[in-house]
């Protein structure tokens, strides 16, 4: 199944960093997006974008995980001419993960 079945995502930036959330729908799939969206699997998706670590948060309250991708941004928005490593494209980029 693709992550985008049971999760939506946000992004954002700052400087060379962004950030990606994942928001279930339902909260009885967390656990499965708790285990099967790791560090690893998200830098392994970005590997051509991300230089610097991945950070996880986990947010159960909410049903989300955030991703903080350092130097990933190529110098920052402002300074890269990568426009579609941006934004939108990112959270779109990580819903098609495919998960048990």
């Amino acid at each position: 199944m693709l992550l985008r079945e049971i999760a939506h995502s946000r992004t954002g930036d700052k400087g060379n960093r962004s950030t990606i959330s994942v928001i279930v729908y339902d909260m009885k799939d967390f656990s499965r997006i708790e285990a099967s969206v790791t560090t690893e699997r998200v830098k392994m998706l970005y590997k051509d974008l991300v230089k610097g670590e991945v950070e996880r948060f986990v947010m159960p309250q909410l049903g989300a995980l955030n991703f903080v991708l350092h130097d990933a941004l190529g110098g920052g928005v402002t300074k890269s001419l990568a426009l579609d490593a941006h934004g939108k494209s990112l959270s779109s980029a990580i819903l098609s993960l495919e998960i048990e």
